[in-house]
Formats: C-alpha cells, structure tokens, sequence
C-alpha cells in the first residue's frame, strides 16, 4: 500500500510510551491515517517484534456484510496468499476480531503511478517501456498461475522507493473456478475508462484479454499522458471504447503505436497475448536475451509461507508450533474463510491475548458453578475444554491454538443445549484484544 514519507509512526514518542488504544492486537502499533475508502481505512503501522513499517488495511464487518463486500474480500485473501512476486504488493497477514478483518500488507512508499503521471504528464518512451516490463512481468506471472486482475489501472500499480511498479488491490480478481461452462468469465467488473470492450457488450470474455486491453491503456496514458477512450458522457465514451476509437499523438514512435494498436484490438481473439508481448520490437528493445528470458519465466520470490496441502488437524499434529494466519484461514485453495464474517451461532472464532490457562479456567469455573461435568482435552499445539450437562449432552467445547505474539485463536463450538439459550449462547467471553481503528 502506498505511502508518502518515511515519517516515524506516532510522532516523536518511543516505543515504550506508545498508548495501549495503538497497539494492535499486541502485534503493531499503529500510526497515521495513511488513506480511507467506501470501505476500508489504511493505516501505517510497525511490527513491534520485528520493527518492519507495514500498511495495514482495515475493514469494518458491518460495512463489508451491508456492502455486499464478503466475497471480494475472500477472494483477494486467497488469491494474495498464492502470489510472491516482487512487482506484487504481498500480503503479510490477516488478522481479524469480532467487529474488524485486517490485512498487514507490504508498504509501498512512493505513491500510485498515477499520481506520477498527473504531476509529470507524459511519460519519455524508455521509462514508459520500463514500466511497461514491470507490469508485463506481473500481469505474466498472474496468468500463468489462472489469476486475472480484471481491475487493472495506474491507480492500483504503485511505486517503491526505488521507483519500480508493485500491482496492487486484487478485490474484482478471477479465478478459473468462476468460469461458467462456456469456458468464459461472465462477472461485469472494471473501472469504465478501462474496461475492454467485450465487458461492454455482456457476452463472455477470457480474463486474460481483459487484462491486456487494460495494460494498453495504461501504455496508452503513460507515453500520452491522457485516457485514450475519454469523454464526460459515459455512454459516449463506451461507445468509442467498443468501436476502438482513438489517436495516438504524433510523439508516439512507429513501434510503439504498433503495439498499442494491438493491445487495443477490440477483438480480443486477435488481441495480443502476453507471449507475444514478449517478442514485440518495441517491448524487446534494449533488453538481452537474459534479461528477455527471465521475463519469459515469470519468476516467484521464494514463499515467505509455504504453500501447504494439509487440512489444519494434520497440521496442528504434525508439530508443535505456533500457527500462523495462513493456518488459521485454511490451507488449501479452496479454503472456507466464511468464519472471518461472522460464524453461525453454534461457532465462533476470535483472537484473544489471554493465557490458554487463564481461557480453560473461566470455563471451567463457569461450568462447575452451573453444575456441569468439565473436562479437559490436550494436543500438540492445541489444547481445549469441553463442558457437558448432566445428561451428556455437549453444552460448549473450547479449543485454543497459538499464535505467534502470545495471541491465541480461540474457538467456541456450542451444542444444542447452549445454542437454546442461557449465557452459554451468549457473547460472555470478553477474551478477545482489539485495536483502535
């Protein structure tokens, strides 16, 4: 996420006057209010164990359940935490508590691309082809792993402080699993001076097309430095995007103009792929055979969490470790995160600061004082309390994973006997920490 300055966190304070209310569940303290949108803030933020500055994206449940925004947000978790590649925004962690999700997200401190080009204007061709590699290398690396952003635009390819592009904001992205049985993608998505013109005429388009028309009009505007489909009726500017209507200015070299115009085929059968990019005059202009091969390979950074295939059980069990974000959403690609949005009233799930020792006692204490049989269960890395009535009907089972940080995942499963009513169905635990945002 972008970031303007390398500015300290909170002011002047050290670390150890830092208020309680900017500590996020004890992990980062959080700083600035870096931007806000319909439904997220984005704050600064540093690891207090580690010292690495973050971003970190906030978004409120309730906004997310009445905006109709739950799917965006699991998909862009699952697809962030498939993606290692040094011109995307990485995902670090998701975090979440009763009333919030958080994503701890790499920060990028030079701003959007888009606001280089608003102060600068147009862009010279080589640093335009420079960019151009970069966001070619991500976009490459994308499809080759089945992922079509379906958003792209210079508002969402940021720069770092060495001033190379990081593609960011994978909320409308796609996956094959959402292809219908036409083998075509069908979801209307994409910010309008961008969109291809197959999304305009709501027929099934192949995603990865999609992403290449986008990637011509951002060629387009950063050797421009103005939208090549523009006009302040939008139905006038669909128009012109549907019948490919524009002009390249008389600065744009041949070979450039070629490409574009490829790009900005409106067929998108005979539009330009992301291998014949790669073989493009203009494209391959001052690079060697090295560098245009390792272009070709669309290489990862190597996993900062490893990919793995087992259900969470097999995990938990196979050593005793602390569990990270990653295992505690799920392991596979096809995770379940629907317990982020707010779990059925037979299940909940919260980070909580409290002692595994200090959550097994207040269950218990309140389960004897009601006069139910407790008893408690042990794993490695886990460890719980379940409470039955007289009868042996389960009343509720506890289960505590760790975290690293000293925070814990507590999971709360209720049997029939609590889920009916009493204080065992209700929110008494008050275990969980949250920050301020």
């Amino acid at each position: 996420m972008p970031a303007s300055g390398d500015q300290s966190l909170l002011g002047t304070g050290t670390r150890s006057s830092v208020a309680p209310a900017n500590i996020l569940l004890g992990r980062y303290e959080l700083g600035r209010l870096l931007g806000c949108g319909a439904s997220a803030k984005v704050y600064l933020a540093r690891n207090l164990r580690s010292g690495q500055s973050v971003a970190i994206k906030c978004f409120r449940k309730v906004s997310i359940a009445n905006g109709g925004l739950a799917n965006h947000i699991k998909r862009e978790i699952c697809i962030l935490r498939r993606l290692r590649h040094p011109r995307i925004v990485r995902l670090h962690e998701v975090l979440a508590s009763r009333s919030k999700i958080y994503f701890v997200l790499e920060l990028v401190k030079g701003g959007e691309l888009f606001a280089c080009v608003a102060s600068r204007g147009r862009l010279p061709e080589n640093l335009c082809r420079r960019y151009f590699h970069q966001l070619i290398a991500a976009v490459g690396y994308c499809h080759s792993r089945g992922i079509f952003h379906r958003d792209l635009k210079l508002e969402n390819l940021l720069l770092d402080e060495n001033g190379e592009i990081k593609v960011s904001d994978f909320g409308l992205s796609a996956v094959p699993e959402q292809i219908r049985g036409d083998g075509l993608f069908h979801t209307l998505c994409g910010t309008p001076a961008y969109v291809a013109p197959e999304i305009l005429a709501k027929k099934g388009y192949r995603a990865a097309a999609v992403d290449l028309w986008s990637c011509g009009v951002i060629l387009f505007v950063l050797v421009a430095g103005y939208l090549p489909f523009n006009d302040p009726n939008l139905m006038a500017m669909y128009r012109k995007i549907y019948r490919g209507e524009y002009r390249c200015p008389k600065w744009v070299s041949p070979e450039l103009k070629f490409l574009i115009s490829r790009l900005l085929d409106t067929n998108p059968e005979s539009r330009i792929t992301v291998d014949e990019i790669l073989l493009d005059p203009w494209f391959r202009k001052g690079l060697d055979e090295e560098k245009c091969a390792s272009l070709a390979r669309f290489c990862e950074e190597p996993m900062a969490v490893e990919e793995n295939k087992t259900s969470m059980a097999e995990a938990i069990n196979a050593e005793d470790r602390p569990l990270n974000a990653f295992d505690i959403i799920g392991f596979s690609s096809g995770v379940d995160l629907s317990g982020l949005f707010g779990a059925p009233a037979e299940r909940e799930r919260f980070i909580s600061d409290v002692s595994p020792e200090g959550i097994f006692r207040r269950v218990e204490e309140s389960g004897r004082n009601d006069g139910f049989v407790v008893r408690r269960k042990g794993e490695k890395g886990c460890a719980g309390v379940t409470v039955h009535g007289q009868n042996g009907n389960l009343v509720v089972a506890v289960e505590v994973y760790r975290l690293a940080g000293g925070l814990n995942v507590v999971e709360v499963q209720r049997g029939r006997a609590a889920v009916g009513g009493g204080r065992w169905a209700g929110e008494f635990w008050n275990l969980e920490g949250e920050g301020s945002p």
